[in-house]
């Protein structure tokens, strides 16, 4: 169980209604200091809801939300010097530089030497990859470059959390790939909470995972325990030779639930069902080998994000 002082955000039972039709039902949510949470749901689920309520844009129909353990109704401007935000679709005054917009930014948050601001501005333009561009109108910048620009701007006032609502949902994958890279390098330094529908990204740089879904949690963990699932456990198997003598000889194992099988490149690939995975280990690469197949590939199919993002809501959506 995490303890309250290491929480950066906390919900309790956190309710937003609009014309008395629900969208976010009594959200529980526990967000760990340094870490990297990805905040996920299909569109409609309540995530940019959420993300109002936390900054304190938007006060709960009931429940409550806490940032850094203060309640944020009563704490939002104290809390927003703490937040640094990129909204989903962030704008610009597109005739300022990159440098300008961040000197109008820090002036929000900063008071002091103009030297010591203008070397946080540096900072933060290397540390986002457009020092190179800090000087240009921002009308030429690309998708990756306004992301990234954003980020910085969001980031300006080494904010203890950092919130990005789809901070990749419209930039191509060199574009998602530097995203990425960017949250990982300053993970160090900051909380990140941020909504996405991309679930690749989320696999790849996420710590803790929820899923939201039409307002309702329907999971929060961290993503190792979300991948080892309670699902059935496969093995993949590449085999080469009589393929159907080995499926028989496997389909015969009690603790095979199934098998299926599809060419591939010439060879066979087999997925087996099991039941009992310790068999499996012991037994499974053994049992196929005596049906004189040669062995290309054998491992444990590991379950993605998607798999499970896809049970779950699919899951609640038969439910409802």
């Amino acid at each position: 169980m995490t303890a309250t002082d290491d929480l950066v955000i906390s919900t309790e039972k956190l309710t937003k209604s609009y014309n008395g039709k629900p969208v976010l039902k009594s959200l529980d949510l526990k967000v760990p200091k340094h870490s990297i949470f990805g905040f996920l749901g299909p569109n409609g689920a309540g995530k940019t809801t959420t993300i109002k309520l936390i900054l304190g844009l938007i006060r709960p129909t009931s429940g409550s939300c806490a940032a850094f353990g203060m309640d944020t109704v009563g704490n939002s401007i104290k809390i927003r010097h703490r937040i640094g935000y990129l909204a989903q679709d962030p704008r610009y005054y597109e005739y300022m530089t990159a440098r300008e917009t961040l000197r109008f930014t820090a002036k929000f948050f900063y008071e002091g030497p103009r030297d010591e601001i203008e070397a946080r501005i540096e900072d933060t333009l290397k540390l986002v990859a457009i020092d190179d561009k800090a000087d240009r109108p921002i009308k030429g910048f690309s998708g990756g470059e306004r992301q990234r620009l954003g980020i910085a701007q969001a980031y300006i006032n080494h904010p203890e959390l950092l919130i990005l609502d789809e901070p990749a949902a419209s930039l191509d994958p060199m574009g998602r790939r530097d995203v990425l890279e960017l949250m990982s390098k300053i993970r160090s330094e900051t909380t990140i909470f941020y909504s996405t529908h991309i679930l690749d990204d989320v696999q790849k740089v996420s710590d803790i995972v929820a899923i939201l879904n039409h307002g309702e949690l329907v999971a929060q963990a961290p993503i190792e325990q979300l991948l080892a699932g309670k699902g059935s456990i496969s093995y993949r198997v590449v085999v080469k030779g009589d393929a159907a003598s080995a499926r028989a000889k496997i389909t015969q194992m009690p603790w095979v639930s199934a098998v299926n099988a599809a060419g591939q490149n010439g060879h066979t690939a087999l997925l087996v069902s099991v039941t009992d995975d310790g068999q499996a280990e012991d037994s499974l690469l053994e049992t196929i080998l005596s049906s004189g197949v040669k062995v290309i590939e054998f491992g444990r199919k590991k379950q993605d994000l998607e798999d499970v993002f896809m049970d779950l809501v699919e899951v609640k959506n038969n439910a409802s």
